[in-house]
């Protein structure tokens, strides 16, 4: 995926100062009420200045007009900025889809933008894949680095959970025919231009009680500033408007109001940049306090394919007449572990068997029964776990033979290779290892999830002494072995009732209803489309440790909009002591004991307090866009480590920042 430049590259900085301008429209400031709030009044002390009133000098209050003003303008410039990120992103992906035509079955071809969910389409070598699908035929290898940035390529094939496609990436070996699965503008590549630029960023509810929260502080200040011009009066005293604008903008809280939406879009945007799709700022929100992970075995922690590695047939049966049976309850098994069993009974055995006889029944495998098999002329022969093929057989269960398959699966299971049984007309021949590898690197990443207090827990259909080797290998903390999609949606329902969120990883459509239920669902990008459809994010490198990342960055979302909240609340108190003194000196003398900072004059302490509250936005941007810094800690140590920096940090630095301020405004003549 394409990478954007600088935050203040030219390039984003420059429309985006345009943007500001266009965001000072009313229908669109209104949805800020604090910066909404802050041009009100910047508006009426302009209309005032116009009018003439005023006992204040005219240089004082067309400055600090102009900075009430560029207050508003930073709060929309940060906004503005952070939209701008993703439109080079944007960009590049549009012009990845305008290229996109199709090719039919019957040789026309026609515009990508014409198809349908349903239609069918040949894509061959160096084609672009033109839109979201499934393959149903044939294997090639696909280039996704338009998608994900990754340059190596990816095999997709028909069956199993590597079939789908997505729109824009390229074939760049044989060819495939591909069943189209969304219909014209609602494709992957679709929403991830549309994310990227913003255009279905919604508040999340987190924000939303946060601009809640500002509303009703700004409300309280409101009606403070309001009973003030009273006292005013009853002490003998005058306080011109100008003034009390001036207290209203320094107490309301105007820094974290005017960066709050650029936080949680550079959040988004910073996730894109990771290769995960986030559907909603909500699922970022939720990873950063996910409590328990589920992840799908096979494809996620493991490689996910499983190749027939060994054929251990039970005493009294030939090794040749297991691996024939293996064969023929495999010649229709279009997975990878399917054709593996081909490929081993055929090249260590010289099974010569090409396809099934006609009239051959195929029985195929379903995630409740777990068997799959054939019935050649009245014989049948069944392959699966050795559980559902002694239930579907429970002769096989009590014959002599049945403690000896006990033992040999036992022993394949021990060595992390999931065993199938095999029988033929209730009669058991043997067992076939099927071999799967750990993705490199997952054991220390998950040691790492338990550092930040995250609890794994890896579901399988494998049986539990497999489950538990790879389990162990893998480094999860716990395992639910023999799971049915319904067993899957349990332990979810279950965890979440105990009061936790949950995060699930997964890839094939036996996933699609844990990954719905989840607070946060990752689908794997190599997964079947039904599983991606049906998580929340998508992780286009298909790396079941990214979630590492997601938890992280959704933490440094939810920790930026704290500590600059915690920044801007406490900026505010040394923004009282200068202009609190400075409004009523003149009424009561004996306030300028208050006058900490020693402040050259009241005109002076007003206007460098509202200039400070101005440009503290623009400083704080970067911080906004990029993030605060996440370490893995224990909410006590977080909490006290953001108090120390940010909330000290904004006692601290107004005091210096107005100071310096006032010395140059001073210095200058200016108030």
């Amino acid at each position: 995926m394409t990478r954007s430049t600088s935050i203040f590259s030219a390039s984003l900085v420059v429309p985006a100062i345009g943007d500001a301008f266009r965001k000072l429209a009313p229908r669109d400031l209104v949805k800020n009420p604090v910066l909404f709030t802050t041009a009100v009044v910047a508006l009426l002390l302009t209309v005032l200045l116009v009018a003439g009133g005023g006992t204040l000098s005219l240089g004082f209050q067309i400055q600090l007009i102009v900075w009430l003003w560029l207050t508003v303008l930073f709060g929309t410039f940060a906004e503005a900025l952070a939209e701008g990120r993703g439109r080079a992103q944007a960009a590049s992906l549009r012009a990845t889809k305008s290229e996109l035509t199709a090719r039919l079955p019957d040789g026309k071809t026609v515009p990508a933008s014409q198809l349908k969910r349903g239609d069918i389409v040949l894509v061959g070598t160096h084609d672009l894949i033109p839109a979201d699908g499934e393959v149903i035929e044939g294997v090639a290898s696909v280039n996704e680095a338009a998608i994900t940035g990754e340059s190596a390529p990816v095999i997709r094939e028909a069956g199993g959970d590597r079939s789908a496609v997505t729109a824009g990436t390229r074939v760049i070996s044989d060819q495939i025919k591909v069943r189209i699965t969304q219909e014209p503008g609602q494709g992957f590549l679709d929403r991830m231009i549309a994310l990227v630029e913003g255009a279905e960023r919604q508040k999340t509810p987190n924000e939303i009680a946060l601009t809640i929260l500002l509303v009703g502080l700004t409300i309280i200040f409101l009606i403070a500033v309001a009973t003030i011009p009273g006292f005013a009066s009853y002490a003998g005293g005058e306080i011109p408007v100008a003034i009390l604008a001036a207290l209203l903008i320094t107490l309301i809280p105007t820094t974290i109001a005017a960066l709050l939406s650029a936080i949680g879009i550079a959040g988004m945007d910073r996730l894109v940049r990771f290769n995960v799709l986030a559907k909603s700022g909500r699922a970022v929100e939720a990873a950063g306090d996910v409590d328990v992970l589920l992840l799908d075995k096979t494809g996620t922690i493991t490689i996910g394919d499983r190749q027939a590695s060994e054929f251990r047939p039970v005493t009294g049966v030939p090794v040749a007449e297991l691996a024939e049976a293996a064969l023929l309850a495999s010649l229709a098994d279009e997975t990878p572990e399917g054709r593996s069993i081909v490929a081993l009974a055929r090249a260590g055995f010289g099974v010569t068997q090409a396809a099934l006889p006609d009239g051959a029944q195929v029985i195929p495998f379903t995630a409740q029964t777990r068997i799959s098999g054939v019935q050649i002329a009245g014989s049948l022969i069944q392959k699966g776990a050795v559980d559902s093929v002694f239930k579907a057989n429970p002769g096989a269960g009590s014959s002599p033979s049945a403690a000896e398959l006990r033992r040999i699966t036992d022993e394949i299971a021990r060595a992390g290779m999931t065993p199938l049984a095999v029988v033929r007309d209730g009669r058991i021949l043997g067992a076939v290892a099927l071999k799967d590898v750990i993705k490199a690197g997952v054991r220390e990443r998950f040691a790492e999830l338990r550092r930040m207090g995250i609890r794994t827990v890896m579901i399988t259909g494998d049986n539990p002494l497999t489950a538990a080797a790879i389990a162990a290998e893998a480094g999860v903390d716990d395992f639910l072995a023999e799971a049915t999609p319904a067993d899957k949606l349990a332990l979810i329902r279950k965890e979440q009732q105990g009061g936790r969120l949950v995060a699930m990883c997964g890839d094939g459509t036996n996933d699609a209803p844990a990954l719905a239920q989840a607070d946060v669902g990752v689908a794997m990008n190599t997964g079947t489309q039904a599983a991606r459809e049906a998580g929340n994010m998508v992780d286009l490198d298909s790396d079941p440790t990214k979630l590492i990342e997601i938890v992280g960055l959704g933490k440094q979302l939810l920790m930026t909009r704290g500590a600059l909240t915690t920044f801007s609340v406490a900026n505010d108190v040394a923004k009282y002591f200068a202009i609190i003194p400075a409004m009523f000196v003149v009424l009561y003398p004996g306030l300028g004991v208050l006058n900490v900072m020693g402040l050259a004059s009241p005109t002076s302490a007003i206007l460098s307090a509202i200039i400070f509250n101005a440009l503290i936005i623009p400083l704080l941007v970067p911080l906004a866009l990029r993030g605060v810094h996440y370490r893995p800690m224990g909410a006590g140590p977080l909490l006290a480590r953001n108090l120390a920096v940010y909330g000290l940090g904004g006692l601290v630095a107004p005091f210096i920042g107005i100071k310096l301020i006032d010395l140059a405004v001073a210095g200058l003549g200016l108030a």
